[in-house]
């Protein structure tokens, strides 16, 4: 038997095509599709919640100090005249920062060769470009997704079928996390 199913297409559509339903699933939580698909996606996003799920606690916090330059109330950076110049005037700032250690960060480079940049949009429209935020999938893979799973040893999607298509008969189903 074949390793994958060709779902009528190239491989390099077909890849694309599988990353796409991934990335939708994983987002959403929930897509439509067809059965051949939904099997073929459900082994992808098995396998990155199976990763996340590993690594989902495999950092280590550290703390830095920063100079970071101050700011007045319209945002511009505040400066002083020191020996003839003009110099910022800068503040200490102390963050926690996360640290990955290398095998986590190779899962999240994995998770970035198979996930697409989500981009989400305000419902209404207006000021797209503006108000529209960048989702970071492989972080919200680690903290939002991974926890959900942590005691099960698998079998994170389902599949549910409802039914033929009207336009060509091909049976759809629901495949959603569970």
């Amino acid at each position: 038997m074949a390793k994958n199913r060709k779902l009528g297409r190239t491989s390099t559509q077909r890849k694309a095509m599988l990353r796409n339903l991934t990335t939708n699933l994983l987002y959403h939580g929930r897509i439509k599709t067809t059965v051949t698909r939904a099997k073929e996606v459900r082994k992808m996003a098995e396998k990155l919640i199976t990763l996340a799920v590993k690594e989902a606690d495999n950092f280590t916090e550290v703390t830095k100090t920063l100079n970071v330059p101050k700011k007045d109330a319209a945002g511009r950076r505040m400066k002083e005249v020191v020996d003839g110049k003009k110099v910022d005037i800068t503040e200490e700032i102390t963050r926690t920062v996360r640290v990955d250690s290398p095998s986590r960060l190779a899962a999240r480079r994995k998770m970035l060769s198979i996930l697409y940049p989500v981009t989400e949009v305000p419902v209404d429209g207006k000021k797209k470009r503006t108000l529209s935020k960048s989702i970071n999938m492989p972080e919200k893979l680690f903290t939002d997704i991974a926890p959900k799973y942590t005691d099960r040893p698998g079998g994170y999607t389902r599949i549910i079928r409802i039914g033929m298509r009207k336009g060509d008969g091909a049976e759809e189903v629901y495949i959603e996390l569970v």
